[in-house]
């Protein structure tokens, strides 16, 4: 069987990067149990509600949702359960040192599969207020409403 390589995405939360201003992102690997990496493999997760919390100086990532896999017996897994997350040791004090300050919190961004590993993107984040909510979508619509009359006015030359 040939090596995996590349980058295969398996799950993406769109709504972190609205609802939360990330300032800095990292790569972990994500320990998981057999079913739970043939269940990704058949794209099947959601970051929606997930978060990573510190436990006895360890990262655990909370709350994603990786349903059982439909060809699994009494080996099943919970779909919920709480997952270790592997990150270097400086990296975790690192991490440690920055979401002790008020207000900061640590979101999964993205789950893919790196030359056959399973991995997660985690950011460090702070939550936006409601206006910041509503200025972003207003500058992504004014840009988009600029490259459209661009567009036109390219095509129209």
């Amino acid at each position: 069987m040939p090596k995996e390589s590349g980058r295969q995405v398996v799950a993406t939360n769109r709504k972190a990067r609205h609802d939360y201003l990330v300032l800095d992102t990292y790569e972990a690997g994500i320990a998981l149990q057999g079913t739970e990496v043939k269940s990704l493999r058949a794209g099947r997760a959601s970051l929606v509600d997930g978060y990573a919390i510190f436990y006895n100086d360890e990262l655990w990532l909370e709350g994603i949702h990786i349903p059982e896999y439909s060809q699994g017996s009494w080996t099943n897994h919970a779909a919920r359960r709480r997952r270790k997350l592997l990150l270097h040791r400086e990296e975790l004090t690192k991490i440690s040192h920055k979401i002790r300050e008020s207000g900061f919190t640590i979101v999964p961004l993205q789950l893919y599969f790196l030359n056959g590993r399973a991995k997660v993107e985690i950011g460090i984040a702070r939550g936006k207020r409601e206006y910041d909510k509503r200025q972003t979508l207003r500058e992504h619509q004014d840009n988009r409403e600029a490259q459209r009359a661009m567009r036109e006015r390219n095509l129209g030359a």
